[in-house]
């Protein structure tokens, strides 16, 4: 709305800015407040947004200054105009502190309750009628009512959301929500750290140095000791600043999440989906990244941070030479290496962040160790040994003071002494009294992560470390509250270098000579020695064998007959010259990509939590044998498999993810795979020969369905009413001909791609009542969607449809379909880039929701006969025949129209 996109682009609002409301509601009580107002005060609270509704000040002819003073300090203020809101002199000066206060707050959001906005704007019917009773009261007062009729002017002019009778209240109030919603996201800063001490001194040097007011691009460099806290230091910067720039994002863990080519391609979706918010965005490799980055953000004034970055490389995956950037935009870089700040030239400035002092160091042990109080007398001594071996090192503070919180003076003491068995040791140590406190299943779940699973998603590790017993559940709880490691917001282990690198150093000194002696190997040359050698045992839990480039390795071929106990085996880069003869029945889990032969015949993977083997010559026969059942089964990746034809019987009823994209070869699956009810993600993307489906699917859990380019696949199968929970089937360039009429039993589906389907030619009347977002785009086809092809469906429409793609329909010339807004109430774009209409109707203006229209190279369209005045982007590149002067005067007529563009001849 127009309210929202003038805020979005209004003067900068100062970033310390304290809300006491998230939402301040004015509105005409004996209206609305026992209807409407109530319900939606309701969900607002439901929903955990502040609310400020006055029912509790005491009302008078003036409008008090406590609430003024509360309008002032909320976030979202919204004006409910109802039919005797005009006859409230309290409500009239709200509304006119509202409009002070508009260039302030985040967003303005009028509702017109039951009345036209024109009859507000213009002060006519009981608006008008209010107003003049107002001047006989105020005679001698006019300028109060002037005021208000100012305002009210001002309010009619905002585009807001209008409730008529007829409107669902549920439906009205869930728009309410989406905007208030993402408002407050726009809003919502990053959580610095539970006690920030210290953290502001930096972070306002760092401000300094990043100097808001420069119109030149610059990058500030952030660097110092592991663990010194240079994060933690720039998401306050962060904080502080992130208000003066258009878009902004926060991308931690740069060195661990650029470790693969899927990560740091995540990474390049990661920035371009928070700077355009748009989280559909394509990126099919590093290269094409880059460009993508620097094409759609060059025109941006951006705030970047690159967090924790070690090589040069990092940088350039993500902003390519760096030169791009529009005038003013900053780049944070925090990193370890200063010498890699060094290397970007006279671009960067840099900041060293060095050890807390003794007083700061002190404030923030007592803070952990005390929950905030101050420190006790009695423990002022030993306070003062724990800063003394921490050295100013902030991760060690907080984790040592976690560990002694609410322990005795004499356990304090037991602690330090063994403190003082560590002399001049690396800090590393320190943290290690952390991990002495933890019971035997969580002693096994912390080295296994900090050897094995940093980095990696949660969900996969419990389903590992749960087949192994270890109750991973409360284990990795434990670990968080020891601040031993934690999980980010993608649900990914994260644990300071420091920590990792203490768990490690636990592993080696269980034996620092004799590697086979050792419970997990996850250094290359320890790994070569124990597998080339035979050197195994029973003693290892755990193997990586990791080569960061493709290596050919000649394994011994009973390196693993020994290790009975080996639970993980994780293999990447590694080419073997003969196939193994042995592997272990207790393995968990195996990941192994491109392995080149069979696996051994007695293998019997009846333990196995997760198997990930893309790209191997795995025969499936062989190796799910029919005489068992692999109950922990739960995870199955075997991408790009060639050699797999057909897909047996798995028997595996506790399988949740299937993954076999890119298994060009295979043919056929076997019927019971359809009754997996366990099954949630299933992939078939990309099996070009993939002819058979189950007849039937059961699937009861299944959430999400791929079958992107599965070109041979003509007949999808019958869909059992219990398939309740399947939200994602994509179909792109598949070669279905037909859906069943059951796909009308998916009641949770929200997204269907039928992108590039040659063969499709009709879709059955069950599946449109059941879409929200209709992704369908198929050229070269006679699939037609005209007014007729909604025959059927006249008693219901696209309720839920915000998004028609129809990119690419070159046999759409005329759009008939459009004749009928009532079928699309909730529509928010529709795409008819590069196919061949003429005209587009003058009924496209009356779609009320309808604020992004693509039109990119249609070259036969000619005229567009009317917009929607809630129309916010028109993109017409290339429609050369377009009338141009008809598309301006739609444009110029309304202010509603923020951005568009034109072909470049314009």
């Amino acid at each position: 709305m127009m309210a929202l996109l003038i805020h979005e682009g209004s003067s900068m609002i100062s970033s310390t800015h304290q809300w006491n409301y998230d939402v301040f509601l004015s509105f005409r009580g004996e209206d609305t407040r026992y209807g409407f107002m109530s319900h939606l005060y309701q969900v607002l609270c439901d929903k955990g947004f502040n609310t400020f509704i006055d029912d509790n000040l005491q009302k008078g002819e003036e409008i008090s200054a406590e609430l003024l003073k509360t309008i002032e300090s909320s976030m979202i203020l919204i004006i409910v105009f109802s039919k005797n809101y005009a006859s409230s002199t309290w409500c009239l000066d709200e509304l006119v502190k509202i409009l002070e206060c508009k260039n302030n707050c985040k967003l303005v959001l009028p509702i017109f309750y039951k009345v036209d906005l024109s009859k507000v704007h213009k002060q006519e019917g009981k608006f008008g009628i209010a107003l003049a009773k107002h001047e006989e009261k105020y005679n001698g007062n006019m300028g109060k009512v002037q005021r208000w009729r100012v305002a009210l002017n001002e309010a009619g002019s905002l585009s807001g959301l209008h409730y008529k009778d007829g409107n669902l209240e549920s439906k009205f109030i869930q728009g309410i929500m989406e905007k208030i919603s993402s408002t407050k996201l726009k809003c919502t800063r990053l959580f610095v750290a539970k006690y920030p001490v210290g953290v502001d001194t930096h972070a306002k040097a760092i401000e300094m140095l990043v100097d808001i007011e420069s119109t030149d691009f610059q990058i500030v460099g952030i660097h110092g000791l592991g663990g010194i806290g240079k994060t933690t230091i720039a998401k306050a910067v962060y904080n502080r600043i992130v208000d003066h720039f258009e878009r902004s994002s926060f991308l931690e863990n740069v060195k661990e999440k650029s470790r693969t080519i899927d990560g740091i391609i995540q990474l390049q979706k990661t920035l371009l989906s928070e700077i355009l918010e748009d989280k559909d965005l394509k990126v099919d490799n590093i290269s094409k990244g880059i460009n993508v980055i620097k094409e759609r953000l060059c025109n941006k004034r951006i705030l970047l941070i690159l967090d924790d970055v070690d090589k040069l490389k990092q940088i350039e995956n993500l902003l390519g030479k760096y030169n791009w950037f529009a005038s003013g935009s900053r780049v944070i870089i925090t990193t370890r290496d200063e010498h890699l700040l060094t290397i970007l030239g006279k671009v960067c400035t840099t900041y060293k962040v060095k050890e807390l002092d003794k007083h700061e160091a002190l404030q923030l042990f007592e803070k952990h160790a005390f929950l905030g109080n101050k420190l006790e007398k009695d423990y002022y001594e030993l306070a003062n040994q724990v800063i003394n071996y921490a050295k100013g090192l902030p991760l060690a503070l907080v984790i040592i003071g976690s560990d002694l919180c609410g322990r005795s003076k004499l356990e304090w003491k037991s602690a330090l002494d063994k403190y003082e068995k560590i002399p001049n040791e690396d800090i590393q140590e320190i943290l290690k009294i952390s991990y002495d406190g933890l019971e035997g299943t969580e002693q096994d779940i912390f080295p296994d992560i900090a050897c094995f699973f940093k980095g990696w998603h949660k969900d996969l590790v419990v389903d590992i470390l749960d087949g192994c017993e270890s109750y991973p559940n409360s284990g990795i709880s434990r670990l968080v509250n020891k601040s031993l490691i934690t999980i980010d917001q993608h649900d990914a282990f994260s644990m300071h270098d420091l920590i990792q690198q203490m768990g490690k150093e636990i592993i080696r000194r269980e034996s620092p000579q004799i590697l086979g002696k050792r419970s997990r190997l996850w250094h290359y040359k320890d790994a070569h020695e124990i597998l080339t050698e035979n050197k195994g045992s029973n003693k290892i839990r755990g193997i990586m064998l990791y080569s960061p480039k493709p290596v050919t390795v000649r394994l011994h071929k009973e390196a693993f007959q020994r290790m009975e106990n080996l639970k993980f085996l994780i293999v990447y880069n590694i080419n073997i010259c003969e196939a193994l003869k042995y592997l272990p029945n207790g393995l968990r889990f195996l990941h192994w990509g491109n392995y080149p032969f069979p696996l051994p015949s007695k293998y019997c993977p009846q333990k196995l939590v997760a198997l990930k083997m893309p790209g191997s010559h795995i025969k499936l026969e062989k190796l799910f044998k029919q005489d068992f059942q692999f109950e922990n089964l739960k995870r199955i990746n075997l991408k790009s498999c060639e050699f797999i034809k057909k897909l047996p019987e798995l028997c595996s009823p506790n399988l949740e993810i299937l993954d076999l994209f890119g298994c060009v070869n295979l043919v056929e699956i076997h019927e019971s795979v359809g009754f997996l009810d366990k099954l949630k993600t299933w992939s078939l993307s990309y099996c070009e020969r993939l002819k058979i489906l189950p007849s039937n699917l059961m699937l009861k859990s299944l959430n999400s369905f791929d079958l992107v380019r599965c070109s041979r696949l003509e007949k999808f199968p019958n869909i059992h009413p219990k398939m309740k929970f399947l939200r994602d089937l994509d179909l792109q360039e598949s070669g279905i001909t037909e859906l069943p009429s059951s796909i009308g039993y998916l009641g949770g589906l929200t997204k269907l791609c039928l992108r590039d389907c040659p063969n499709l030619r009709d879709l059955p009347d069950t599946i449109f009542k059941l879409l929200q977002l209709l992704d369908l785009s198929i050229p070269t086809t006679h699939l037609r969607l005209t007014c007729n092809s909604f025959d059927s469906i006249s008693g219901y429409g696209f309720l839920m449809l915000e998004h028609l793609d129809l990119e690419h329909c070159l046999n759409l010339n005329k759009l008939d379909f459009l004749m009928q807004p009532d079928y699309f109430p909730a529509l928010k774009s529709i795409s008819l880039s590069r196919t061949n209409i003429i005209t587009i109707p003058e009924s496209i203006s009356r779609f009320p929701r309808l604020g992004v229209l693509s039109i990119q190279n249609c070259k036969q369209l000619r005229e567009i006969l009317g917009l929607p005045k809630s129309i916010k982007c028109v993109d017409a590149t290339d429609c050369f025949k377009l009338d141009l002067q008809s598309l301006l005067s739609q444009v110029y007529l309304s202010t509603y129209k923020q951005f568009c563009y034109f072909p470049e001849k314009i």
